[in-house]
C-alpha cells in the first residue's frame, strides 16, 4: 500500500538553486527595503537618506534569511 504521508526529508538543491536563491534573498531585501526608504524620503522631504538606511537595512535583511534558510 502507498504510504499517504511524505517522506521527512528535502531533497537537497544543488549549487546553481542555491546561488540563485541567495541572489534572490539579496535583491529583493535591497529592492524592497530601499523603496520603501525612498517613499520615507518623499514623504519627509529628506535628501536620499532613508534609500541609503533602506538599502543597507534590506542587504543586512537579505542576508539574515538566507543564512537562517540555508543552515541545516
Amino acid at each position: 500500500m502507498a504510504d499517504k504521508h511524505p517522506p521527512d526529508h528535502k531533497p537537497q538543491p544543488d549549487g546553481s538553486d542555491m546561488g540563485w536563491r541567495a541572489l534572490g534573498y539579496l535583491i529583493s531585501g535591497i529592492v524592497f527595503w530601499g523603496g520603501l526608504g525612498y517613499l520615507v524620503d518623499l514623504w519627509l522631504d529628506l535628501p536620499r537618506v532613508g534609500l541609503l538606511v533602506g538599502m543597507l537595512v534590506g542587504a543586512a535583511a537579505g542576508m539574515y534569511l538566507l543564512i537562517k534558510q540555508m543552515s541545516p
